[in-house]
């Protein structure tokens, strides 16, 4: 599994990936609602926006980036445009250092192909924080009641179309330990570590200060 072929599954499925979802995370709203006014956000691994909605009522900017280009056209629409759209690798983001203030990185991670890449995603973001910038990471996690594993491990997850066509998409699927490991050792610093309906989340802010 490469990079390439994450992006072209999520070109495949983009709109009717968007269609099925609707609404923030609890946990996500929860976040953006307790942050302040800020300049600059970002939504990293945007998919069809629907976090940046939120973000575009705490900043002035909204960035939303995507490695999947139809993905982004569904941000498009939803986001009204609200907010400024980026054709982006996770792992390699065309943003300079510490421009932005606010950052929520979703549901994303999990789909990168090496453990390498992950992390370099994870200081990538600590990179372009700024040094009183907060953002929200979050994996798929062997919590989730669909998983009877407690060590992480890499699978594929069908995605079915309207026609009947399935789609796999690559994960990796964090046990929490491992999670934290991985947030600890990056560019990031961690305010706090939890698990959620299944998910892993991490609080973090940059130690590039």
């Amino acid at each position: 599994m490469s990079r390439r072929d994450v992006r072209e599954t999520y070109d495949r499925i983009a709109e009717h990936f968007a269609q099925t979802r609707a609404y923030a995370w609890p946990d996500v709203e929860q976040f953006i609602e307790s942050e302040s006014d800020r300049s600059v956000a970002l939504d990293l691994g945007c998919g069809n926006g629907r976090h940046a909605q939120l973000l575009a009522e705490r900043a002035e900017t909204v960035v939303c980036a995507d490695l999947s280009r139809h993905v982004l056209e569904e941000a498009r629409d939803r986001t009204e445009r609200q907010a400024a759209l980026v054709q982006a690798d996770a792992a390699e983001l065309p943003i300079r250092s510490e421009r932005v203030d606010l950052a929520v990185y979703i549901a994303t991670i999990h789909h990168l192909p090496s453990r390498a890449l992950r992390r370099q995603s994870l200081d990538e973001l600590s990179r372009v924080l700024t040094p009183t910038g907060r953002a929200l990471v979050s994996a798929w996690s062997t919590e989730h009641r669909t998983f009877d594993a407690t060590d992480g491990f890499d699978t594929t997850v069908d995605w079915t179309l309207p026609d009947g066509e399935i789609v796999e998409r690559f994960y990796h699927i964090y046990d929490p330990d491992e999670f934290e490991t991985d947030v600890r050792n990056s560019a990031l610093t961690v305010e706090e570590v939890f698990v959620s309906e299944g998910n892993c989340y991490a609080v973090v802010e940059t130690n590039n200060q």
